[in-house]
């Protein structure tokens, strides 16, 4: 005698798992399930889209005076309180939900035979329909569309800010005194760290990241890096005449100019164009030499941000860099050392100089005499791409010199690592201009 079929349609998947009918029930549980994931949805939303506003919207909100955007703008003004609320409901009714679900999927399917599988099945089932329907989905439209989505939202976020506001209050005093805690620790952040979070930002550079880029870098590099070569800036001989010296300083255009003796060498002192003011109707026999300010003289290795404390200390705008053996290397100011933080400093008064030409994306034309810490920013590669090999040299000329040992003939190239040097214009003495090639 063959068994009675079972009352209720068993249909076999996989051999293993049943699916079993759906009851009134069942239905419940499944429909409940459904409303539940929707809440979910809703409040992983409706947080995202409050804090996704921007400042035009928020401002576009509050000049609409409606019912809606009058909760928005007063669950705005409490953001810890909104957060708290919105954190601790999506909580409570994700763990409700997962309840839930498992109890369907219990109802739905017989896992007594294969309770591993089961179990496997159930964790993967619920963590794939919570995560992309939970929490990507509704933070996706709601990052797209903030204002939209707060509106639709802002009733039933304000029905549970009422319902939870006690768990909420708690949860903010718990979270304060947290804060202050924290407040009293002390952040240290390496200069390592700060360089690697500059380094993420590479290809979306705000101006307050250059600026904090040459903050990391200021205590790194020296005077001579900087300066003035000693062929580039004016300087005046002791032994000028008065008349001559006024026609000078006319055609300089400085407000202060170094004065030397015999060589420039020998810097004698600082002529302060303010000083010459109450004398310029003297004739050539007054001694303008006495109105000379005593120089200040640094070595090529100062660091540029004790040069800085100095120049704060002494009030002073300018310094004479000095070699090994006394002899003058060149000029650096003030400008020269904030130009390294804040980028260059421009004034009406100032002629643009031309020490570069851009061919195309891949290919300049520099002088030679251009300050390798100058051609690294324009050319943008890395700070310490030369540190191996370019010994004392501060220029791309130095460079060239330190790369080949000697003074290369026209149309030489060089390369070196993805550059490609080559000579432009070059004399008996030195290297004019050289045509730089970054190679891909």
């Amino acid at each position: 005698m063959e068994p009675p079929e079972p009352s209720a349609l068993a249909i076999v998947v996989n051999a293993q798992i049943i699916f079993q009918t759906i009851d009134l029930f069942t239905a419940i549980c499944i429909l409940c399930t459904g409303i539940l994931l929707f809440i979910s949805a809703l409040l992983t939303g409706a947080k995202a889209a409050y804090f996704s506003l921007k400042p035009d919207q928020i401002k576009k909100i509050e000049q609409q005076t409606n019912y809606r955007n009058k909760l928005i703008i007063r669950h705005l003004k409490h953001p810890k309180k909104t957060i708290a609320t919105l954190t601790f409901t999506n909580i409570f009714i994700n763990i409700c939900f997962i309840v839930a679900m498992g109890v369907t999927l219990n109802l739905l399917f017989d896992f007594t035979k294969t309770p591993t599988i089961g179990f496997i099945s159930q964790l993967s089932i619920i963590a794939f329909i919570l995560l992309v329907f939970g929490e990507i989905a509704p933070k996706i439209l709601a990052k797209n569309k903030p204002e939209s989505f707060a509106k639709r939202s802002v009733i039933t976020v304000n029905i549970l800010d009422k319902l939870f506001h006690s768990f909420s209050m708690i949860l903010i005093n718990h979270t304060t005194i947290i804060d202050q805690k924290l407040a009293n620790v002390k952040q240290h952040i390496s200069m390592d760290e700060l360089s690697q979070a500059l380094n993420l930002t590479k290809n979306q550079i705000t101006e307050d990241e250059n600026i904090l880029k040459g903050i990391f870098k200021f205590g790194s590099i020296d005077a001579k890096e900087i300066m003035k070569s000693r062929v580039d800036f004016y300087a005046i001989e002791d032994t000028t005449l008065f008349k001559n010296l006024l026609a000078n300083v006319i055609e300089s255009g400085h407000s202060r100019i170094p004065i030397y003796t015999e060589t420039i060498d020998n810097i004698k002192g600082i002529l302060f164009i303010k000083d010459l003011l109450p004398h310029i109707d003297k004739d050539n026999t007054f001694e303008w030499q006495s109105l000379l300010r005593t120089p200040h003289l640094v070595p090529e290795n100062k660091k540029i941000n004790e040069l800085l404390k100095e120049f704060q200390e002494n009030k002073i705008h300018m310094a004479i860099v000095i070699d090994e053996y006394g002899g003058t290397s060149g000029l650096v100011t003030l400008e020269d050392v904030l130009e390294e933080i804040v980028g260059d400093i421009t004034d009406e008064s100032d002629e643009d100089e031309i020490i570069y030409s851009h061919m195309d994306e891949n290919t300049y034309v520099f002088e030679g005499k251009t300050l390798l810490n100058d051609f690294l920013k324009i050319v943008d590669i890395e700070d310490d791409l030369f540190n191996d090999v370019k010994g004392d040299a501060d220029t791309i000329a130095g460079l060239i010199l330190e790369l080949t040992g000697e003074i290369p003939e026209k149309n030489k190239k060089i390369d070196f690592k993805n550059l490609t040097f080559t000579i432009e214009s070059v004399d008996k003495r030195r290297i004019k201009l050289i045509k730089v090639t970054l190679n891909s």
